[in-house]
């Protein structure tokens, strides 16, 4: 099965990193071709896992995805963009 999933993809230092809110999953690597290469290796182990253990309904329940008929479709993602928010300084 094919599934389109969002994946951020951010760099933080000499670091790629790839993140889907759609499953709660980030992973990293040398540089972005690795991060693509390794979000799809943990994203294949998760489903592998949910299914194996028999929690598919309920994981991918609790992580705001539909069940339409047979399938599931995962949340979509409306907006990404920055947002300046208020924080306190500690001195």
């Amino acid at each position: 099965m094919q599934l389109n999933l969002p994946v951020t993809f951010l760099r933080e230092k000499k670091r790629f990193v790839a993140y889907s809110p759609a499953l709660d999953l980030s992973t990293s690597g040398k540089n972005f071709e690795e991060a693509q290469k390794h979000f799809a290796e943990i994203a294949r182990i998760f489903f592998d896992e949910i299914i194996n253990r028999g929690t598919t309904d309920e994981v991918l329940e609790n992580l705001g995805w539909e069940k339409i008929k047979a399938h599931w479709r995962p949340p979509t993602v409306i907006s990404q963009q920055p947002e300046t928010v208020s924080v306190p300084v500690v001195v």
